[in-house]
């Protein structure tokens, strides 16, 4: 079966919204490694519909033009992009298909075919529903230094969803690169649970 990761850039008061309007100060070759691997290196792509469209809006051109980001290109180009939205869509990016129907049914058939991992970049709302069906296999969150106030963010108002973290990497830019996977709950625990770990007076 394979694995499923979603990458977001993130600030430190939850907002992804407009990512490319705050986040490049903060982009290193760390977190070029860091995003490459997670994102770059996979074979299949799942993407939403606003997600892909921006993609597919840039990235073919910056292959075309050969910059320094044009093997970054290539790769997501040659990946395999699924995309998820109950619209009929025009896929004009290569190796680019639809999944239709019920999302969970889908990506539990994808996990159990896919001979590669699966990666997502974006897609909040699918990723929140993968989180509460328990498929996400891991959440990249780069936190960024810096208040926004405003704007949509990853996590609204839903049920809780109990994660495990898995590794947390600072940068040098003070964005800090946190991994979390899926997680039994916490259980039942309140004050009186909580107070025998405070420093005791002698």
């Amino acid at each position: 079966m394979s694995k499923i990761t979603a990458g977001f850039f993130i600030s430190l008061d939850g907002v992804i919204e407009n990512p490319q309007d705050w986040h490049f100060p903060y982009f290193n070759d760390e977190m070029g490694a860091a995003v490459g691997a997670q994102l770059g290196n996979s074979d299949t792509l799942l993407l939403g519909r606003v997600t892909y469209e921006g993609f597919a809006g840039a990235w073919p051109q910056r292959e075309d033009e050969g910059g320094p980001d044009s093997g970054m290109a290539k790769s997501l180009g040659d990946a395999r992009k699924i995309v998820v939205s109950h619209q009929d869509l025009d896929l004009p990016w290569r190796n680019s298909e639809q999944l239709k129907g019920d999302l969970i049914e889908g990506v539990t058939a994808l996990k159990q075919e896919s001979t590669s991992d699966i990666a997502m970049s974006g897609s909040p709302s699918i990723v929140r529903q993968l989180l509460s069906a328990e498929l996400l296999d891991e959440l990249h969150l780069f936190v960024h230094p810096i208040s926004l106030g405003s704007g949509e963010r990853l996590f609204g108002e839903s049920e809780p969803i109990p994660l495990q973290l898995l590794s947390a990497t600072p940068f040098q830019t003070g964005v800090l690169h946190l991994v979390y996977g899926p997680a039994a709950a916490a259980g039942d625990a309140g004050y009186d649970e909580a107070k025998v770990h405070l420093p005791q007076a002698e």
